[in-house]
């Protein structure tokens, strides 16, 4: 999780510096958007590898950061900067999610369960049967063809309570309707991207970059405009790890300041205090709760970032002179931390079953009431629907780890972060002129490929960020590789299961994270010598060029433009791309 050294700390107490703690925007402000002041680089710490006892006469920065000092010369600018960078791109993310989001007007993929699920659930209170070949019947808009038998479904209902916002509105009529919330997750998974970058590193340019990537990214892009569940668990969870952040400055300060009481009032500290008060923690709870209850691999961001807690519980002990503070992170602050956090997440899961605990016809709803399945014994006590709900999970992991069916679009987890097989989740032909495109055959598809320049990049990244975090043990770049191993490393223990490149979207933002790092080391600090910064500023602005060039090559294979067929062949970069 990375072990927080001396460098850390001081990269910390610039904290202060960030305008999030200054409402004027009054901190000193990078021409580069860093809103620290410039700090001296270690040796191959930030890629410069400048002493800092050099020559005075080294020129430094370029015209471009003067211009930029200058522009961001007033508080005002600051602030308009600080908060206008990531709402302009946020803006772009979501011109890029909603635009044309009605079109297919059709079932697309895997919304044939979680759509008319989501419907059903607004109906009867729990997920229902529906005829055969349904799909055409509810584009066409004949909607209520559902019935009152239960349907058995594998998954918590709060992704699909989500995706059922917007026909509650607005109704099940149009596609842009039942995929709206989706694509409102997508948008405001980039604005708290950027929010999240700027905590780990406190610079707007930084916070911009991460929030770029994912906002023109392909796979985010396609998972924000079809209704499926994994972008719910993405944003769920990336909430949670920005909560976690919060708690990680509140709760050194709180830290800080009982110990600084104590030792006024010549107590010995010994474990340090027990602190209840962390609503950031409590937050947390309530985010990864709400990951639980769309997909259950929410469970892995829990436990891993609930352990990370007492780890930097442990380390800030340590730094306040805590005689005993492993014992006291461990075994005082860390029960605290537990019932802070899990029994909230367990709370948020449950209450995502109420319409299912509340009504009568969901499915193995009364399997406790038959005498040979009611518990007996220490357990009698329990309710008949609790004990229903729970053979239902047992009924529904069995299937989980039962699903080895062959599917064309399977990716095995070992190939995810390469994208070696995207999912192709629509395709419609036309041959009679009237396709659109200006041919005779035109072609549209969805097909969630992600940028290749992003993800092939982000990949190496995260590999470069691994040596990085052994020979630095910088706290950051532990946090980003803890989210990214929580959404990922599980899926490696099922490498024989029927599993999606698409599932990836759950890590996606850790990886633009990383890669993020590895662009703010090559971009540099206004205080590089010249050649270097202009050097690492050249390097940046060219390959977020490119990103943005073959991103809109993508999208029209990302969002069912008619092309033709040659065209669309010409975005296969691999054999495994095109089948």
């Amino acid at each position: 999780m990375g072990v927080e050294t001396g460098a850390a700390d001081a990269r910390e107490s610039r904290a202060g510096d960030d305008p999030a703690e200054h409402p004027e925007g009054a901190a000193e402000t990078d021409a580069s958007g860093d809103d620290t002041p410039p700090a001296p680089t270690a040796p191959d710490a930030e890629g410069a590898g400048t002493p800092a006892h050099a020559a005075a006469d080294v020129e430094r920065g370029t015209p471009l950061d003067r211009w930029w000092g200058r522009v961001l010369s007033t508080p005002r600018r600051r602030t308009l900067w600080y908060w206008g960078g990531p709402i302009l791109v946020t803006l772009l993310a979501a011109v890029l999610r909603f635009w044309n989001l009605g079109h297919p007007q059709a079932i697309v993929f895997d919304e044939t369960y979680y759509v008319k699920d989501a419907w059903t659930l607004l109906h009867n209170g729990y997920e229902s049967a529906w005829p055969e070949n349904a799909d055409a019947d509810f584009a066409r808009g004949d909607t209520d063809i559902f019935t009152t038998d239960p349907a058995y479904v594998v998954h918590p209902p709060l992704g699909k309570w989500m995706i059922s916002l917007g026909m509650a509105v607005f109704g099940a009529d149009s596609a842009f309707w039942w995929r709206a919330t989706t694509a409102l997750a997508g948008t405001a998974a980039v604005f708290i991207l950027a929010m999240v970058a700027r905590r780990l590193w406190p610079s707007t340019i930084v916070a911009v970059i991460a929030a770029f990537l994912l906002a023109i990214d392909g796979n985010a892009i396609v998972m924000s405009r079809v209704a499926l569940l994994d972008n719910w668990i993405m944003l769920f969870a990336l909430l949670g790890f920005w909560f976690v952040l919060l708690d990680r400055e509140y709760a050194a300060r709180e830290l800080a300041r009982r110990l600084e009481d104590a030792r006024a009032q010549g107590r010995d500290p010994h474990y340090g205090p027990a602190l209840w008060a962390r609503p950031w923690v409590v937050a947390a709870g309530v985010a990864f709760g709400a990951a639980c209850a769309v997909k259950w691999s929410g469970a892995w961001f829990l436990a891993a970032f609930g352990l990370y807690l007492i780890v930097v519980d442990a380390l800030a002990r340590r730094r306040s002179g805590v005689p005993f503070w492993l014992t006291g992170a461990v075994l005082k602050q860390g029960p605290v931390t537990f019932l802070l956090m899990v029994p909230v997440a367990l709370a948020v899961y449950l209450a995502s079953w109420t319409g299912w605990l509340t009504t009568d016809g969901g499915y193995y709803r009364h399997w406790a009431d038959e005498p040979e399945n009611a518990a007996t014994g220490w357990l009698a006590w329990v309710p008949h629907a609790l004990q229903s709900l729970w053979h239902y999970h047992q009924s529904a992991y069995t299937y989980h780890i039962g699903v080895h069916a062959t599917h064309p679009s399977q990716a095995n987890p070992l190939t995810w972060l390469i994208m070696v097989k995207p999912t192709n989740m629509y395709f419609s032909a036309t041959d009679d002129g009237s396709g659109g495109c200006g041919a005779a055959t035109c072609w549209e598809s969805i097909i969630g490929i992600g940028n290749p320049l992003i993800w092939w990049a982000a990949a190496l990244a995260c590999l470069y960020l691994l040596y990085r975090l052994v020979r630095y043990r910088e706290w950051q770049v532990g946090l980003v590789l803890l989210g990214l191993a929580a959404g990922y490393l599980p899926w490696l223990a099922y490498l024989d299961r029927t599993v999606f490149q698409f599932y990836s979207i759950a890590f996606q933002p850790y990886t633009m994270l990383a890669l993020t790092a590895v662009l703010m080391i090559i971009l540099g600090r206004r205080d590089d010598v010249r050649w270097r910064r202009e050097r690492g500023i050249a390097i940046v602005a060219i390959f977020l060029g490119f990103a943005l060039l073959i991103s809109a090559f993508y999208y029209p294979i990302w969002t069912a433009v008619p092309v033709t067929p040659e065209f669309r062949q010409l975005h296969f970069w691999t054999p495994a791309w095109a089948t």
